[in-house]
């Protein structure tokens, strides 16, 4: 076999396309590009509109993950892209809701948005200390981590629900409430695990 039959094996610049192109890799950027369509129909005050197209966004947040599960498509960059796609849509439906020009007839409290984008502000430059000075690259969500999440994810869905509606239901204040508990515990589990792992000596291997 010739040189020129050889088959051709793709260098760095081919597998991180082929990766980037992986169908999981592909949902979460369609993820980040719904952000700025969901952000513009906030402005434009069409709270329908912003409902569904935050549905959309978030069906594709449970899809990715299907499909990296069940076709066995996780990729080195899916690890970044995933949770990437996450915050930015979250980040950005808490500030704009907590906006009373672009939310009515419920506003997000000012203390809930600097309690749950703080806390993933937080653990994101923990995260970029830990890589850097352990190696790591994956890190395993804490129990109180998890729920916290769900409860984000939820309180936002109801506030678009409800302020396409037109509606303010009293349980509100209550799930801000149970929302902010979530999230202020899963930081402080958060910052044990991070203390634990800075302690650590040599290099661990990779969760």
């Amino acid at each position: 076999m010739t040189e020129a039959d050889k088959p051709e094996r793709a260098g760095p610049a081919g597998r991180g396309r082929s990766e980037l192109l992986a169908l999981p890799n592909l949902l979460s950027i369609s993820r980040i590009l719904l952000t700025p369509v969901f952000v513009w129909m906030m402005i434009a005050g069409k709270p329908w509109e912003a409902f569904f197209v935050f549905l959309a966004a978030g069906a594709t947040d449970a899809l990715d993950g299907f499909a990296a599960r069940r076709l066995r498509l996780k990729t080195s960059a899916g690890l970044w892209l995933d949770p990437a796609g996450d915050k930015v849509l979250l980040t950005a439906a808490f500030v704009t809701l907590s906006l009373p020009g672009l939310a009515q007839p419920n506003t997000l409290p000012l203390w809930l948005t600097a309690i749950c984008v703080g806390r993933d502000l937080a653990i994101a430059a923990a995260a970029l200390v830990i890589v850097l000075l352990r190696g790591m690259r994956t890190f395993k969500p804490v129990l109180a981590g998890k729920a916290s999440t769900i409860c984000q994810v939820l309180v936002l869905y109801v506030v678009l629900f409800f302020n396409a509606m037109g509606t303010s239901p009293a349980f509100l204040t209550w799930l801000f409430i149970l929302t902010a508990a979530l999230t202020l515990l899963s930081w402080v589990q958060y910052g044990i695990r991070g203390v634990a792992l800075l302690r650590r000596t040599g290099q661990p291997g990779v969760e």
